[in-house]
């Protein structure tokens, strides 16, 4: 606290951290609600239909989302997957020796290959 800093300005301050907060927290909840209504609303269109699947409750879209998240990831994580590995592999190369830096390039471009026209 400065000492120009009244405590009547700190409990402000603390005031607002804590509306700040809780619509961050009501925000979230409302967008994991749309996230699984858009699901249930989707399957409940195309599936039934399609492929003769029952239709889902909303619980039951959450859950899917849930698990799509888990097995296939997204939702904007840059720091992960393909990102990292070419990361990764950028690093690796800037540590080869020009000619090895050229045979992998050669090696890695599919229009480089033998019996591909240009």
């Amino acid at each position: 606290m400065n000492k120009k800093e009244t405590k009547s300005e700190v409990s402000r301050k603390i005031e607002r951290g804590i509306r700040l907060g809780i619509m961050i927290t009501i925000g979230f909840i409302l967008f994991i609600a749309l996230g699984g209504w858009v699901v249930m609303q989707l399957w409940n269109w195309l599936l039934p239909t399609l492929f003769g699947w029952p239709q889902v409750t909303f619980w039951q879209a959450l859950g899917i989302l849930a698990l799509s998240r888990i097995l296939f990831g997204g939702f904007g994580l840059h720091n992960s997957g393909r990102y990292s590995m070419r990361r990764r592999m950028a690093e690796r190369k800037k540590h080869l020796a020009p000619e090895e830096q050229e045979r992998l390039r050669v090696d890695q471009d599919p229009s480089t290959s033998e019996g591909s026209t240009k």
